[in-house]
């Protein structure tokens, strides 16, 4: 089962309704000001870089930085044009970005990738002035709930998608105190769960039938029981949902 885009991927996501929700509050946490610079680490396809320009105004700066030159490529088609948006080639955990300059900064979705989320936030640390604030927001995937009337394949999937899917797959409950152990100082948390009622959507974005189908490569879960896991899914009334963790913090 192939892959998919992963700028259509990042993108589709963002526009969901759960997607826009936590992306709304998230930039109001922020408290983002005309004139400000703004950092998007891990920025994709710069999915969320016309919402900081039109924050920061004419006078402000957005950077976006990704390693991945095909994302990297996608954000500059997407931001063409506007004003005080650079996009810059470069990993979290080296932030191509002079220390102590960024006045708003956020991470969504990326620490469950990276290979350590402690060295990562160090990172912001240094690029971030007295006085930043910083959004972070991650998944717990351990929480992914799938109703079925297999109830063990459902548990069967969200321990492969905890186990061997995400690499930091339960980020999302550690988040705050990640960020204090990084000397941010921690203001609010919240956690909110997006309810997926279309297969299809769910299937999108939570991958069940790509890494069902892995789950099965790989032994954990019996071919023909995770078949008529996916079948039943697609046939009758869905639900699945998730914890997503939002913590603000301040530098």
């Amino acid at each position: 089962m192939s892959r998919p885009d992963q700028a259509f991927y990042m993108l589709r996501g963002a526009a969901s309704d759960a997607g826009r929700a936590y992306k709304q509050e998230l930039l109001d946490l922020l408290d983002i000001q005309a004139g400000q610079i703004a950092l998007d680490v891990g920025c994709g396809p710069g999915t969320d870089l016309p919402a900081l320009a039109e924050r920061v105004g004419d006078s402000g700066t957005v950077i976006g930085v990704d390693r991945d030159e095909a994302m990297l490529t996608r954000a500059r088609e997407r931001t063409d044009g506007l004003p005080g948006v650079e996009i810059r080639k470069g990993d979290a955990h080296d932030l191509p970005i002079e220390p102590g300059t960024v006045d708003r900064a956020k991470i969504d979705r990326v620490l469950m990738h990276v290979a350590e989320p402690s060295d990562a936030l160090a990172q912001l640390h240094l690029a971030t002035r007295p006085g930043a604030r910083i959004g972070l927001v991650e998944p717990d995937w351990d929480t992914l709930i799938v109703d079925a009337e297999d109830l063990e394949t459902s548990r069967a999937f969200t321990r492969y998608t905890t186990e061997e899917a995400v690499r930091n797959a339960t980020i999302g409950r550690s988040l705050a105190r990640l960020a204090e152990q990084a000397r941010f100082r921690v203001e609010t948390v919240r956690a909110t769960a997006p309810v997926f009622r279309d297969f299809h959507e769910a299937d999108h974005t939570l991958g069940l039938g790509r890494n069902m189908q892995k789950a099965i490569n790989g032994g954990c879960v019996d071919r023909d029981r995770g078949h008529r896991w996916i079948t039943s899914l697609s046939e009758g009334p869905f639900y699945a949902s998730f914890t997503l963790v939002s913590v603000i913090c301040s530098r």
